[in-house]
């Protein structure tokens, strides 16, 4: 089996098929078998797991994952390069290539569908446009998924880890801490790419929680409330809130809410934790 985790095995298959990079779909393939190994390795893929591969480019992690796994669905939003997938998987025979938007994916279905609605595991190797809106997707569809490692740009992994008071904390840092335990398993240079990106990235594992670490009445509430506190870093909690269209609470309620939190009326939604959103959110409700 010829393995695509090289720079010479990936541009012979781009030169077979005079495949062009496509800047609107971020693509960046992965040429270093190291990183494969490892982001194969960290993901705990079994026997008899079913995998949910995101953006298989030219199949080179795909490969790693129908060797290791019982199923592989890979979703591949690039049409030019089905035929190439179907080529560089030809040898397999327990994947199947969906030439979908990921976004547009109902995933619990697809969970329903191929394995059961027994917990799968989810790879990818996400473009920076697109990575927010596909992690809130995965953690929101409420599938059943046991994990997520996932290879993204560095400062967006931080984001993932990071804490209140710091700049790059925010609703997807607070998202991905109410539904998983996230922690950095491989780093991932710009060199290990084609073409090289501009940046470095990190490999992050989402563990998901069976139950999430804080308690909350309304869950949606709390989202709304925390992604209007962040639209305006660097407005006050208040205002934030105040001037959010889809949050309908008086000054006066809003207000309330904030002092009997323990807090001035002058605090900056990126000071508090999810902690006290979950609190923040039941109080208003």
């Amino acid at each position: 089996m010829a393995y695509l985790a090289s720079p010479s095995a990936t541009k012979a298959v781009i030169n077979k098929y005079s495949f062009a990079f496509q800047k609107k779909f971020g693509q960046n393939f992965l040429i270093d078998g190291n990183i494969v190994r490892e982001i194969i390795e960290e993901s705990g893929i079994g026997p008899d797991d079913f995998v949910l591969e995101i953006g298989p480019g030219i199949g080179t992690m795909t490969q790693y994952l129908c060797e290791y796994a019982r199923e592989v669905v890979a979703v591949e939003i690039d049409k030019s390069l089905i035929p190439i997938l179907e080529d560089t998987l030809s040898e397999y025979d327990n994947v199947e290539v969906i030439n979908e938007d990921a976004l547009k994916v109902d995933i619990k279905q697809l969970v329903a569908d191929r394995n059961d609605n027994k917990p799968i595991k989810v790879v990818a190797n996400l473009p920076y446009y697109i990575t927010t809106p596909i992690v809130m997707g995965l953690l929101e569809s409420k599938a059943p998924i046991d994990s997520i490692t996932i290879m993204v740009q560095k400062e967006v992994a931080d984001r993932m880890q990071t804490g209140p008071g710091s700049k790059e904390y925010g609703a997807l840092s607070l998202a991905v801490q109410y539904y998983a335990d996230a922690y950095v398993v491989a780093k991932a240079p710009a060199s290990c790419f084609m073409p090289r990106p501009n940046v470095d990235s990190s490999v992050i594992k989402l563990d998901l929680y069976d139950e999430c670490p804080v308690q909350v009445k309304d869950e949606a509430l709390m989202f709304r409330i925390i992604r209007a506190s962040f639209n305006q870093r660097r407005k006050t909690l208040a205002n934030g809130l105040k001037n959010a269209q889809n949050l309908q609470f008086s000054k006066e309620q809003i207000e309330t809410a904030i002092e009997q939190l323990g807090k001035p009326l002058t605090v900056r939604g990126e000071t508090l934790t999810l902690e006290e959103f979950a609190k923040l959110a039941d109080l208003l409700s």
